[in-house]
């Protein structure tokens, strides 16, 4: 690590602590050279996840789009917050962890369907008739007797 005030490239760590929640690691240094302390912040670098739409347009992924969509599913149903705040930190490791860094929005859907069927099956269905765009009674009740057979 470069010294900020000499410039000499060798330092050795006094301390190192966990910061913003063990997303950063902040150390206090001390120069070989001059002597002098200065504090460094590390942070993991992520590369984004690009995320491609049914219109094939991408965006990067967006955490709080996913958060938003699992939340008004959930409206009025028995699912806590820090149920939804797992299922997404859940998704999202899954996606950082996979290789690809372009996924499909429909691959998301359905990793956030797999996670709502096991919470609550209500809001199950109502994210999969926003998600699958369901255009009928039948489609509708297509996904039910899916679930109804699942469960037996």
């Amino acid at each position: 690590m470069k010294c900020p005030y000499c410039g000499y490239e060798e330092s050795k760590v006094i301390d190192s602590r966990s910061a913003d929640d063990g997303e950063r690691i902040r150390r206090r240094r001390e120069c070989l050279k001059c002597g002098r302390r200065f504090t460094t912040h590390e942070v993991i670098e992520t590369v984004p996840i690009i995320v491609v739409k049914r219109d094939k347009s991408r965006e990067v992924f967006d955490r709080n789009k996913l958060t938003a969509g699992i939340l008004r599913a959930c409206e009025k149903r028995p699912v806590s917050i820090q149920q939804i705040e797992t299922m997404v930190d859940d998704i999202e490791a899954k996606l950082q962890s996979s290789l690809d860094r372009e996924i499909t929005s429909m691959k998301i859907g359905e990793l956030a369907m797999e996670q709502l069927k096991t919470i609550d099956e209500v809001s199950y269905v109502r994210f999969a008739s926003v998600y699958r765009q369901f255009k009928d009674i039948n489609t509708f009740m297509d996904e039910l007797n899916k679930l109804l057979t699942e469960k037996k």
